[in-house]
């Protein structure tokens, strides 16, 4: 991973002993004064450095966010209720989560003068009209976590063009990696406890619906990108570029497991996107980013127990050579 380009800076991760959180806390502790804001429901305080600050404190506690936000030159926003599920089951706890707790952050770093940058979602787009998605792509979420996604994503980049608060807002794709577990998990998750345990690997639908899965560790370069860009105000997708099966996915999973578990199919989930894959072609312009890992090395990294695989010196160009020509479904 790139050393943090933000240092010498006290910095705030709200949900910073979550999945993607705590990879972020772990890369900016070194070079800077960095705390945790947690309530702990799906956060594990193991994977914090030793030296980190926390605050065990919900992200909807003003005096809490109050407290951990204090003087801070950067906000890392990642506290959030993940689930599209729980978001259709329970939409207005959601939103309290996803939306009007992002408020309070948002005016908090306001009175800080901090700089926010926020975790969007490629459900902000819905179901795309054209593929690969970029950010001029029409949104039309299809759940209510998507559209707590989309005003959250707006209201941060309208901070900026209203209190000329630096925001940038990162739309993540399909993000994987160690220490995603729990009801929510993704789809990688998923396969590889099941093809660990012999179980069958379950593929909703066809499994020719296609995802652009990121690594973690890549999401964290975007992350420090963003902390230092000159490009405030606006949102960038954050992906690789490349499409994947559910299918292939599957396969993918079991050949590097060496499980023999068999691939079965059950009924799709309703509404499920059919396609998505990201065009980074502003990220890769405005914030110097470009993926680094590809799906089958980040997925034998998993498997060998790694944080992440080893990095090759052009491993950045295999991924900018294939974005050169397209997806693949």
């Amino acid at each position: 991973m790139d050393s943090p380009a933000i240092r010498d800076s006290t910095v705030l991760v709200t949900g910073g002993a979550g999945f993607i959180g705590s990879h972020l806390v772990e890369a900016l502790t070194p070079h800077n004064e960095v705390r945790v804001l947690d309530d702990f429901t799906t956060g594990d305080r193991t994977h914090l450095p030793d030296d980190v600050t926390v605050i065990e404190g919900d992200i909807r506690d003003p005096i809490a966010l109050q407290q951990a936000a204090r003087g801070v030159d950067v906000i890392f926003h990642h506290a959030a209720l993940v689930s599209v599920e729980r978001s259709v089951d329970a939409p207005r706890q959601s939103n309290r989560t996803n939306l009007e707790a992002s408020l309070l952050v948002l005016e908090q770093a306001r009175q800080e003068d901090a700089r926010v940058v926020v975790a969007s979602s490629a459900a902000v787009y819905g179901h795309p009209e054209e593929l690969p998605v970029s950010e001029t792509t029409p949104t039309n979420p299809t759940s209510p976590y998507g559209v707590q996604k989309l005003a959250l994503d707006q209201y941060t980049r309208l901070y900026e063009e209203l209190y000329d608060l630096p925001t940038v807002a990162l739309r993540y794709f399909n993000a994987y990696g160690p220490r995603q577990r729990g009801p929510y998990s993704g789809v990688i998750s998923t396969f590889l406890e099941q093809a660990r345990a012999g179980e069958p690997i379950t593929v909703e639908g066809d499994g020719e619906q296609s995802r652009d899965f990121v690594h973690v560790s890549d999401v964290v370069r975007a992350n420090l990108r963003a902390a230092t860009t000159d490009a405030v105000g606006e949102a960038f997708n954050i992906g690789t570029g490349q499409r994947t099966t559910i299918l292939e996915l599957a396969e993918i999973v079991r050949d590097a497991t060496g499980s023999s578990s068999p691939i079965v199919h059950r009924d799709a989930r309703p509404g499920d996107i059919r396609h998505s894959g990201a065009d980074t072609t502003k990220a890769t312009r405005e914030l110097e980013f470009g993926a680094r890992i590809d799906l089958e090395s980040g997925i034998r990294s998993l498997v060998d127990g790694g944080e992440r695989p080893p990095l090759e010196e052009d491993a950045g160009t295999l991924l900018e050579s294939n974005r050169e020509h397209g997806s693949y479904s």
